[in-house]
């Protein structure tokens, strides 16, 4: 399932987190790439730990953690830090695929289910530098307005189109769901839409009710926790 959450920041956040990252030194983005990922990977990134890294990160988990439709469509168990990364003058990314598996700062290792990427530049300010994503329904090119943040099965092939005017600054990052498949997932995130629907004019009705056990007990039996 590919989806898409509107506004996960706001202009004036957006506005900030440019400043920063604007103002600070960024490296080759091979540095963090994978053995695949490093043949086709030209772009630049700020450095693992950047102090701008960490602000504008907690920026962006604190408006995660606030969204009702990433938690309902996500189900996130383990959030990796968000990083940074910028394409101009014809830098591009080409067609991979993300490491399955990633490490926390902590050293903890998790499962790379879904990634995500918070575009932080409008969409008017550059020329190409589209997200390609092969999704299992075909091929969905993606450019999203900034605050804006698509989400998208790990398993998915994937590249960024080359840009050839202005420059495309986003977040990325990768996260272990409570529910491994996608399928079950999605079946999820469509139950849960289902009964809010249903329940915003009957919270108390007994279908409501009883769709909202059903919802939780498949939470229950898919869960990995």
């Amino acid at each position: 399932m590919l989806f898409a959450i509107p506004d996960v920041l706001s202009a004036e956040q957006v506005a900030q987190a440019r400043k920063t990252l604007d103002a600070a030194e960024w490296i080759d983005g091979r540095v963090t790439a994978g053995h695949q990922g490093a043949h086709v990977k030209n772009n630049l990134q700020l450095p693992p730990g950047s102090a701008a890294g960490r602000d504008i990160g907690a920026l962006i988990n604190a408006a995660l953690g606030a969204s009702k439709l990433f938690m309902s469509a996500a189900l996130p168990l383990h959030v990796m830090p968000p990083m940074f990364n910028r394409y101009e003058g014809g830098q591009t990314f080409g067609t991979h695929i993300d490491n399955a598996v990633r490490v926390l700062p902590n050293g903890q290792r998790i499962r790379t289910d879904l990634s995500c990427t918070l575009f932080l530049t409008a969409p008017e300010d550059y020329d190409g530098g589209e997200l390609v994503v092969e999704d299992t329904y075909g091929t969905k090119n993606v450019k999203l307005p900034a605050g804006h943040m698509i989400v998208y099965p790990a398993t998915s092939l994937h590249h960024v189109t080359p840009v050839t005017r202005g420059c495309r600054v986003s977040s990325f990052f990768w996260l272990q769901s409570m529910i491994r498949d996608n399928t079950q997932r999605a079946l999820l995130y469509d139950m849960d839409v289902a009964i809010q629907r249903l329940g915003a004019g009957k919270p108390t009705d007994p279908s409501v009710i009883s769709l909202t056990g059903i919802y939780h007990n498949l939470l229950r039996q898919w869960a990995e926790l």
